[in-house]
């Protein structure tokens, strides 16, 4: 199986809430998660639309957002490697 980029890995999850198959989005996350060695049962996967940029050929946005069911803070590089930010 190919391996995801964020980038990817955004572009498929939106396209699943386009097509009304947003409940199939965590179990995308949560494979991502495992590919990076983490426990997917450790994540409360949330996902936060929004519009999308100006000039953009889609109408909304996504992020993906990680919370911890231990309280403990998300490790940034983590959250931002999930939604593709530098």
């Amino acid at each position: 199986m190919p391996r995801l980029t964020p980038h990817d890995l955004r572009l498929e999850i939106a396209r699943m809430f386009d097509q009304g198959q947003g409940f199939f989005a965590e179990l995308k996350v949560r494979d991502w998660l495992q590919a990076h060695q983490q426990d997917p049962g450790d994540y409360e996967i949330l996902f936060q639309h929004h519009p999308a940029p100006p000039g953009s050929d889609r109408v909304m946005d996504l992020t993906i957002v990680l919370e911890r069911k231990d309280g403990q803070p998300v490790d940034p590089w983590l959250q931002g490697q999930l939604n593709g930010e530098a």
